[in-house]
């Protein structure tokens, strides 16, 4: 039992994906860049799990895990140009068949604060595991709780070198992928 379990106004939401947004972007670099594609891809597949104490925010508490090969990119383009994106993305970026499951999981809260009106500012601390890594990774997320239903709000940042993920680069390394990936997320969760 987590110490977010252990108090005595804990909820337990799960994710609900079909309501929720969670997207990530990369960001083109080299000599054709100002030509070149900073695609954003959705994660489509992932469930998730959060203990919440309105009382104790301090002490919540997330698990998420993602399929990783249910990545999408957004963009408009060109068919033939999504295929092969989402092809190197799975087969050389992500390993997805030797690495199917990324995975983040909480392992306590470094700061907490109640903005009013059932809001609250919660950074988490925890482990993200991609690609075989597992390093430390904070996130923090606007919280707001009103019913049944948790919502939140946030954004955080990785270097892919950090996970051991190679530099991808496009014609002839005249367009590349900077190291740094944006994630985005709008998680919705109802109360179990």
């Amino acid at each position: 039992m987590t110490a977010a379990q252990q108090g005595t106004g804990v909820v337990h939401y799960l994710l609900d994906k079909s309501a929720s947004r969670f997207t990530v972007r990369a960001f083109a670099t080299g000599m054709l860049s100002a030509l070149g594609h900073s695609p954003t891809f959705r994660i489509g597949d992932f469930n998730g799990e959060a203990d919440f104490d309105p009382a104790a925010p301090a002490q919540a508490s997330l698990r998420l895990t993602v399929r990783a090969d249910s990545l999408e990119v957004t963009d408009d383009i060109k068919s033939k140009d999504r295929k092969e994106m989402e092809s190197t993305m799975n087969q050389t970026v992500l390993e997805t068949s030797k690495y199917p499951a990324i995975v983040y999981e909480s392992t306590g809260t470094s700061a907490a604060d109640t903005l009013g009106e059932g809001r609250y500012k919660v950074t988490l601390a925890g482990n993200l595991a991609l690609r075989g890594v597992t390093r430390g990774l904070p996130i923090t997320a606007q919280v707001a709780i009103t019913g049944g239903i948790l919502r939140a709000y946030g954004e955080f940042s990785i270097l892919q070198s950090d996970y051991g993920i190679p530099p991808v680069s496009v014609a002839g390394g005249a367009l590349k992928l900077k190291d740094e990936l944006k994630f985005a997320f709008e998680f919705v969760g109802r109360k179990q």
